[in-house]
């Protein structure tokens, strides 16, 4: 196939507000195109490695090579001050506004192109970006490597000298050869010579021009192979504007500034492989070279499969397994449930779920997640009853991760854990607000920093934000985007409709955008803001930090993830989302924060110190008779219910619940759990 090509150097919409390519649409262009494979660079991050590794399973043919445009410090990643290579120091942008000629990012950062060879090189880059993040930052936001750092863990990676701002390049831009010579053969010596390659680009930019022939001087002075390379940041050429009016968001600025960030010459789309070796037409090897790539490519499927990653319990007595612990943790439990000896309904369905439980390997997260529990109540946190399905458990019940009886309620646990649906358990913890960030600090510390961390969430640009964001840059007041969004149909369950469904017929919700239809057929400006829109829309606009999600697992995460730190407050974040951690065996757990809790805890309080009156709300468990359990048949609490006298209510201080409430007259526990259903 030496007519064909392999796009090496491109950015999804992982590179934030920056790239523009979303993965389905790049996949099926290439595949149109006949290329054997596609590769993914995003700016600093590894986010989008394991949805890139997912899509390529629906597309035959092409190979999915995961790599990263890697921020990589001027020298060490821990100094914190710009630092600037031409004399003088930083010297002014150019006339045609490409930037300045030294370090790029003003002095805080060079870039590199590197791909995983293996899955060795693929668990390299993820330690990479992660450690970049944790201890690299600068500015924050940008996690810097630096060569140290990569020479450490460079084993299975394929790199190049990187884009125009690459350091190799900078050097040469400032003529200053010797010490590009010294960049190139120390990363050589890194990677390997046959790891290494140059670079190449063309967007008939002056900074690419200019260094071209230092390049392949470099080249042919250290033997290091060519690589043509182009920077794509969209699929298709006709999507050049629509990517501007996303870089025109990305930086907050209208998009008739002439002062604005702007891309400087063209050809940042998945060019063809003829369009391409027309343009490296005198250095064919270059092209030539991202097959050699891609062939030596190898699988990755291992670091993505599903792995059981289900957390230990590390307080399980010598000489005992996690299940015949929690067997005996149980037992002690179901003792003090029911008393000694246990009723035989009651072990008969105890022996049942741990029929289950055992065999499936979910005997060490019930001890784990009573553990966490039981630091909550021995700590003096209020923590909920349980909810959802994990209250069907008995095993739940005895070791007071829940606080209801599942005989005496009728509680199935087939509908919690079922051995022909293999999926982990799914316990939803509720703390006092107040104490959420105890809670998850203990789960840290005792289970390991290295093994647990909070879980990232992907921002989209959703259409009304989309039509906000397009009215803005195009230079129209507040007030025309929100004409625009409040004639759009209402959000269904937080879900809007696309812009596209606006116009399809064949959409569900297209009989409720008559309005918004007639003020694009009718409004010029109204045209061109949705118009603009729709080129914005469903890209990733940033990152965030799941409301409740935790992740842990018994493996290190760096050895199964890429990770990220939080600059503000030192927050260590998944580098994927929390479906895509749960498909690779790692356990979710969730942390709420409810302030329902805090009030009740305020409120038992103040009757105790001002009545002197000791209530709670579950038997505490420790055989303290001063204490009054607040029962589930109170007749007045019931009264109050039917009332609708419900604002504060836990999941009853809405609307239609306390309209509900006042047609069902609720007078026992289950009409409560009835009407919640």
């Amino acid at each position: 196939m030496t007519d064909s090509f392999v796009h090496l150097h491109n950015h999804t919409e992982y590179s934030m507000l920056d790239g523009a390519q979303k993965l389905k649409p790049m996949f099926a262009e290439v595949e149109r195109q006949g290329m054997p494979a596609v590769a993914m660079s995003d700016h600093g991050n590894m986010f989008g490695a394991y949805e890139f590794h997912q899509v390529s399973k629906g597309v035959d043919g092409v190979k999915p090579i995961i790599g990263i445009e890697a921020y990589v410090a001027p020298s060490s990643r821990r100094n914190r001050k710009q630092e600037f290579w031409g004399p003088g120091g930083q010297r002014a942008m150019s006339d045609d506004g490409e930037g300045s000629k030294d370090v790029s990012g003003g002095g805080r950062f060079t870039h590199m192109t590197m791909w995983a060879r293996n899955v060795q090189g693929l668990k390299n880059l993820f330690y990479l970006s992660t450690e970049a993040s944790y201890t690299g930052q600068f500015p924050a936001g940008k996690p810097r490597m630096d060569m140290e750092l990569i020479s450490e863990h460079a084993g299975g990676i394929i790199a190049t000298t990187g884009c125009p701002s690459g350091a190799v390049q900078t050097r040469l831009r400032l003529n200053q050869y010797d010490e590009a010579r010294e960049v190139a053969v120390a990363y050589q010596d890194i990677f390997g010579k046959e790891s290494y390659f140059l670079e190449l680009m063309d967007h008939g930019l002056s900074i690419e021009k200019d260094v071209r022939d230092g390049l392949l001087r470099l080249a042919k002075d250290l033997n290091i192979p060519l690589l043509a390379t182009n920077d794509a940041h969209y699929v298709h050429e006709e999507q050049a504007d629509a990517h501007d009016n996303l870089l025109c968001i990305g930086v907050g600025k209208n998009k008739d500034d002439p002062k604005r960030f702007r891309f400087q010459g063209s050809g940042y789309y998945l060019k063809t492989a003829a369009e391409m070796r027309e343009l490296f037409a005198e250095l064919p090897e270059a092209c030539d070279n991202t097959l050699l790539i891609a062939e030596c490519i190898e699988s990755y499927d291992s670091v993505f499969e599903n792995v059981d990653e289900m957390p230990q319990y590390p307080d399980v007595p010598e000489g005992e397994t996690q299940e015949s612990w929690l067997r005996k943790e149980c037992l002690k439990g179901l003792a003090m449930r029911y008393g000694d000896p246990v009723p035989a309904e009651v072990m008969e369905r105890f022996e049942t779920e741990m029929t289950v439980i055992g065999p499936m390997g979910f005997s060490s997260y019930f001890l784990v997640v009573a553990d966490i529990c039981r630091h909550a109540r021995d700590n003096k946190i209020p923590v909920g009853p349980g909810r959802g399905s994990a209250t069907g458990s008995i095993v739940a019940y005895a070791t007071r991760i829940t606080e209801l009886c599942p005989l005496e309620h009728g509680l199935l646990f087939e509908r919690f854990l079922n051995p022909e649906r293999i999926n982990p358990p799914d316990v939803d913890l509720d703390f006092d607000d107040r104490q959420r960030d105890a809670m998850v600090r203990y789960v840290t510390e005792k289970y390991g920093d290295e093994y647990t961390a909070m879980v990232n969430t992907f921002g989209k640009i959703k259409a009304k934000n989309a039509i906000k964001d397009s009215s803005r840059i195009l230079g129209y007041p507040f007030q025309h985007g929100e004409r625009i969004t409040k004639a759009l149909p209402p959000d269904i369950m937080g879900k809007s409709i696309p812009l596209d469904g606006i116009f399809d017929s064949a959409h569900p919700r297209y009989g409720e955008a008559g309005e918004i239809r007639t003020m694009y057929e009718n409004e010029p400006e109204v045209k061109k803001v949705i118009d603009t829109a729709k080129g914005v829309e469903g890209l990733t606009r940033g990152t965030g930090v799941h409301a409740a999600a935790v992740i842990l697992s018994k493996t290190k995460l760096t050895e199964r993830i890429p990770l990220h730190m939080r600059a503000k407050d030192g927050v260590k974040i998944t580098g994927f989302d929390y479906p895509s951690c749960e498909n690779m065996g790692l356990v979710k757990m969730d942390f709420l924060g409810l302030r329902n809790l805090g009030v009740i805890d305020h409120a038992l309080t103040n009757i105790r110190e001002n009545r002197g009156v000791k209530l709670a709300t579950v038997d505490p468990g420790n055989g303290d008779t001063s204490v009054t359990v607040i029962p589930l048949d109170d007749r007045k609490t019931f009264e109050l219910l039917g009332r609708g006298d419900t604002f504060g209510v836990f999941q009853l201080d809405g609307g239609g619940m306390r309209a509900l409430l006042k047609l069902m007259e609720p007078s026992r526990f289950e009409d409560i759990a009835a009407a919640l259903a």
